[in-house]
């Protein structure tokens, strides 16, 4: 197992400004498989700017580090089924399809939180993946989300493109 993240193996270039590790101001989640080969993983201490209520961390953010850090358990999953490391050609890329989060508890500013996700079901176009996260030992907060495997390349493509009733025919 590499001692890398899988964002930097995968996606060293990435500028989501929630996962990628080339965003200059951005969170850089950073996930990694546990030992126990079923859970990916994920460390993170909410900066100052990430209050909600005082004291309290932004239900927002815990929502994107969900979904980012959910992603790359998706991808993760993908090259693991392939028999490859996270890196290697073709890419995988996954994007949210659905993404539920349940907060459980309030969770406290100051205190290291962990991501636990797992694939749950089957690895396929559309997995569902499920994310805890911790403060401490005090679960907070629950994701329930599902990820598309997609072709990126044809995705922003399809997202740039104007719809039929648009177009110029001129």
């Amino acid at each position: 197992m590499s001692e890398k993240y899988l964002q930097e193996l995968a996606d060293p270039d990435g500028v989501c400004y929630g996962c990628g590790h080339a965003h200059p101001t951005g969170l850089h989640v950073s996930s990694r498989w546990d030992a126990d080969g079923v859970h990916v993983l994920c460390e993170h201490e909410p900066a100052a700017t990430f209050t909600g209520w005082p004291g309290l961390v932004y239900g927002g953010l815990i929502a994107m580090l969900v979904d980012c850090h959910s992603n790359w358990t998706a991808m993760a999953y993908h090259y693991r089924a392939e028999g490859r490391e996270a890196g290697t050609l073709p890419r995988i890329d996954c994007v949210t399809g659905e993404l539920s989060v349940r907060y459980l508890k309030p969770t406290p500013m100051g205190v290291p939180l962990l991501l636990r996700a797992r694939v749950e079901g089957p690895v396929a176009r559309k997995s569902r993946v499920v994310c805890e996260v911790y403060a401490g030992e005090t679960l907070t907060a629950v994701g329930d989300s599902v990820f598309v495997r997609v072709d990126t390349t044809r995705l922003a493509a399809s997202a740039h493109a104007a719809p039929a009733d648009e177009r110029s025919t001129g």
